[in-house]
């Protein structure tokens, strides 16, 4: 499969993290998903209905970044990845990318981020 929607780096400010004080702090996180997904009806037909709604798709990872609290952001991830096959049957296989940019670590850093890849198929 090689037709891809992608949205990259939505913002959201969460209380994930291992430490008492980020999870009452909270600090941003920035997640990208790259849905894979047969786009040809949809684009053949420039039909809307035979596509996946952009804002339904940044909806479910604002609210589950939003309203759940994970230690690790493998878990925001893996919560991510299953909500998006759970809820756009025709996505096949999503890539979930969260990055931490005020990860807590003892070094000047960009980010610390986890990539994950999950398909239908296992």
């Amino acid at each position: 499969m090689t037709d891809t929607i992608t949205l990259t780096r939505l913002a959201l400010y969460a209380h994930h993290g291992v430490f008492a004080e980020e999870a009452r702090l909270g600090q941003r996180f920035y997640v990208s998903l790259r849905c894979l997904l047969d786009l040809r009806a949809a684009g053949q037909a420039d039909d809307y209905h035979q596509s996946v709604c952009y804002a339904r798709l940044a909806k479910l990872v604002h609210t589950l970044g939003t309203t759940r609290r994970f230690h690790t952001i493998e878990g925001l991830a893996e919560a991510i990845a299953a909500g998006v096959l759970e809820g756009f049957p025709p996505v096949e296989t999503v890539v979930v990318r969260v990055e931490k940019p005020e990860a807590p670590v003892p070094f000047i850093l960009d980010s610390v981020a986890v990539e994950i890849e999950r398909s239908r198929n296992g």
